[in-house]
């Protein structure tokens, strides 16, 4: 029985580096995977690679399936982002996820170098966006098609110019977090579409969802994820 255990290990194992897939969770029902920046999170209708086909390919393979995979994202992250994303593995799962997220269950923390620093070392930000063009823009209140977007932020780590910051959403806008810190003059270190003069490696910005508490679809138990930081953090400072 050992010895059956340890190969179905080791061929995980080596599923996951032939795959190129960092997985952080996995059961029969999710699967949460560590995204580098850079990579789309799902199928964008061109031949691009994205997580989403590398997550089926790899349930695929571990389950042995000859068929077509069923695998959803319940959540997305900008292609220059990094860090958790999670995957239903199953209709039953996705739905209960999703009904979760419309009812704001989902704990998403992200952390953020940036440069700057926030007037306080912990607060609320409340601001109304708009999008166009692939860009988020500051809004009143009351404008045509704005939406109002909230977060929470704390320092986590300053030095010289540079803040680390731990920020947990509550709204989930487009460019939310991007456009939010760049609003208080804090751009995200690489994100030049929001005003940074610093440039990254690897078509990254230093945004990383770090953390995701979600209850499991099945079990209701909460489960908490978490996704180490990327190589090119070290260039950031982080």
């Amino acid at each position: 029985m050992e010895t059956q255990i340890a190969l179905a290990e080791n061929r995980f194992s080596s599923t996951i580096l032939r795959m190129n897939l960092d997985v952080l969770y996995h059961d029969n029902h999710l699967l949460a995977v560590n995204k580098p920046a850079g990579l789309l999170t799902q199928p964008s209708g061109t031949d691009k690679d994205n997580l989403e086909d590398r997550a089926k390919a790899f349930i695929k393979e571990v389950k042995n399936k000859p068929g077509n995979v069923f695998l959803h994202a319940a959540h997305r992250l900008d292609r220059v982002v990094s860090g958790v994303v999670l995957f239903a593995c199953t209709d039953k799962a996705l739905s209960r996820l999703n009904a979760d997220m419309r009812a704001h269950k989902f704990i998403k923390i992200y952390h953020a170098m940036v440069s700057g620093a926030p007037p306080q070392s912990s607060g609320s930000l409340r601001h109304f966006l708009t999008h166009d063009d692939y860009h988020a823009k500051i809004a009143n209140e009351g404008d045509p098609d704005a939406k109002e977007c909230l977060l929470d932020y704390k320092v986590l780590k300053q030095s010289d110019n540079k803040t680390l910051l731990e920020i947990r959403l509550h709204t989930g806008r487009y460019h939310q977090i991007r456009a939010q810190l760049a609003a208080i003059g804090c751009p995200i270190d690489g994100d030049e579409k929001y005003g940074s003069k610093i440039k990254l490696a690897g078509d990254a910005i230093a945004l990383h969802h770090a953390r995701l508490t979600v209850i499991h679809p099945v079990t209701k138990d909460e489960i908490v994820i978490e996704a180490p930081y990327p190589e090119h953090w070290s260039a950031a400072g982080g």
